[in-house]
């Protein structure tokens, strides 16, 4: 076995407990995104994701420093910590932008092509060989999401186009980072640095983007819009981020990248329970096409049957 670190996470198959964690960092972000449209009506886009970056820093602070880690020692990083930065900043424009120009249901589809993104990246650049029923795994579950959030969609014209475009691109960024971490010395970096490049150079981009947009708070926000925006930066940023950036560092990229088609699943069923959304047939079959969709993506490979060797036949 190779004793290069990203041989070693591409060919490692997904533990329980990585399973466990993915289900639960999927989870996390569907209720965020019932989170990000509950706040809109009293904090804009661009701020939240400005707010989120801001509150997540000293989150990623506090555990670097009771972790011990020394987040500001060289180590080689800063070159790939700051393309990061830029890429996660941008990302995030990307995708608030492109919301206000297409629906909220149609951006969850457009966003999740980031695991046919981080598979071809993973192919092209970290070696990771996927199946063709693999490949037809990650179809599987993109199918299942489009079914379940109902698209395709009548009606739509230019503008909307142009937002779903832009929300690719903030899929093609999502995955361009996790690929730039497997890629770089961030893969040697703490988690806690790698993510606090990204989230530290967010802010002045996310930041220059609201005063673009010309947002602004015209109110103080309400108790449940500040308990939504901490759990947005606390737990979503400065935790559930730090977690995946942990699980990229140890596992395949692509296998990891298709476990979040169960996320606008999870967001899905947070509608239905907080926003009193309607539940239809069709989310049944959508949910077990995206499961059958993950089983053939991290399905082992079986081996062939082994052959003994003919005595005949020199060696």
């Amino acid at each position: 076995m190779s004793s290069d670190p990203i041989h070693r996470s591409a060919g490692r198959p997904l533990s329980a407990g990585a399973v466990t964690l993915m289900l639960m960092l999927c989870l996390s972000w569907g209720f965020n995104q019932i989170a990000v449209k509950l706040v809109l009506p009293e904090v804009p886009p661009m701020l939240q994701a400005l707010i989120r970056s801001v509150g997540a820093l000293p989150v990623l602070l506090i555990i670097g420093w009771w972790r011990g880690v020394r987040l500001f020692e060289r180590d080689g990083t800063l070159r790939a910590g700051l393309a990061a930065g830029v890429i996660f900043g941008v990302e995030f424009v990307l995708i608030y932008r492109g919301l206000l120009l297409t629906s909220a249901s149609r951006a969850v589809v457009f966003l999740y092509t980031a695991p046919f993104f981080v598979a071809l990246g993973s192919y092209v650049f970290l070696g990771e060989r996927l199946r063709a029923s693999q490949w037809g795994g990650l179809a599987l579950s993109f199918a299942g999401v489009a079914l379940a959030i109902g698209v395709p969609q009548p009606n739509v014209d230019a503008d909307v186009l142009l937002g779903d475009l832009l929300i690719v691109a903030g899929g093609a960024l999502w995955a361009a980072t996790t690929l730039l971490v497997k890629a770089t010395a961030l893969l040697r970096a703490p988690a806690e640095k790698g993510l606090g490049y990204q989230v530290a150079i967010s802010i002045p981009i996310l930041g220059f983007a609201a005063w673009v947009s010309d947002e602004r708070l015209t109110q103080i926000p309400g108790p449940l819009s500040l308990s939504l925006l901490a759990y947005q930066a606390f737990w979503v940023v400065g935790l559930t981020f730090l977690i995946w950036f942990a699980l990229v560092k140890t596992y395949s990229a692509s296998k990891l990248s298709s476990f979040t088609f169960i996320t606008p699943l999870f967001g899905v069923v947070a509608s239905y329970f907080i926003m009193h959304d309607t539940l239809t047939l069709a989310f049944g079959v959508a949910a077990l096409l995206v499961i059958a969709g993950l089983y053939l993506v991290n399905r082992p490979e079986v081996a062939g049957p082994k052959v003994a060797p003919d005595p005949n036949v020199p060696a």
